[in-house]
């Protein structure tokens, strides 16, 4: 199969490519810094509809297909949702959310002439419930899940199937990456509660499972006849079952239980 991947310099992407390379499918993958000295790695900013738009043609003019998308790339920022800047949250909404409807809007006119193709979008169980400071990173995910639910919805009548994978805690290098609301850590209201928490999510990401859990996890999917749309996959059981009692449990008794776990 012919795969696209996007963020696939670290953590998640590489792991995907990399298996999925080892599966024997041609893989191409994305950077923002690709400099061009391997063909099978393409420059892309997944916030720029004209750069999505060019390196998918360039696959398509090479290879004539696209048979997977695995929407990956991704980042996250720290910190209270009250205290969010506009251009914080642009730069999360648009690197997350945009990113992932540019990369669809450019692949799925060719799956729809095909009338096959599978689209993976990665969310987070943090797009099922809220994680306290991670605010603008679960709406965007939340986002990723209304946006892929409607896919699902217009495009099974092309062939095209749409899939959505939940990941939980994973040691990859996200948590170095996160960038944090300099005005949360300013806020007296705020900056013991966020020091709490930030601690609790950070040991729980560097205690996570390994991104090539996941990796294996996404090389059974491709080439499922018939997948679900969700997948859950995190190596902590408990964070699968938060995913479902979060679908059970009234909300102000859940967030209850949210606010302990984290020590909010």
């Amino acid at each position: 199969m012919v795969i696209l991947v996007t963020g696939t310099s670290s953590g998640f992407g590489l792991a995907i490519r990399r298996h999925l390379v080892s599966k024997g499918h041609k893989v191409y993958g994305s950077s923002r810094n690709a400099d061009g000295s391997d063909s099978y790695t393409l420059a892309i900013d997944v916030r720029s509809a004209k750069s999505v738009q060019l390196a998918v043609d360039k696959i398509i003019e090479r290879e004539g297909r696209i048979d997977v998308l695995i929407n990956n790339a991704g980042m996250g920022i720290g910190g209270a949702a009250e205290l969010a800047t506009p251009e914080e949250v642009d730069l999360q909404m648009s690197t997350n959310f945009i990113g992932c409807t540019n990369m669809c809007r450019a692949v799925l006119p060719y799956m729809r002439s095909q009338r096959k193709g599978m689209i993976i979008n990665i969310s987070s169980i943090a797009g099922r419930f809220a994680i306290p400071y991670q605010g603008l990173y679960s709406a965007s995910k939340f986002a990723i899940e209304g946006y892929s639910q409607a896919l699902a919805l217009e495009t099974k009548q092309f062939g095209v199937k749409i899939v959505c994978v939940n990941p939980g805690d994973f040691n990859t290098g996200f948590t170095k990456a996160r960038k944090i609301s300099q005005q949360t850590i300013d806020s007296e209201d705020y900056k013991q509660s966020f020091a709490r928490v930030l601690k609790n999510v950070e040991k729980d990401e560097l205690g996570g499972g390994s991104p090539e859990l996941l990796a294996r996890k996404i090389g059974k999917i491709v080439t499922k006849r018939y997948p679900r749309f969700h997948y859950i996959v995190a190596k902590d059981p408990i964070q699968t079952l938060a995913v479902y009692l979060s679908m059970i449990l009234p909300q102000n008794f859940f967030h209850w239980i949210i606010r302990l776990f984290y020590s909010v």
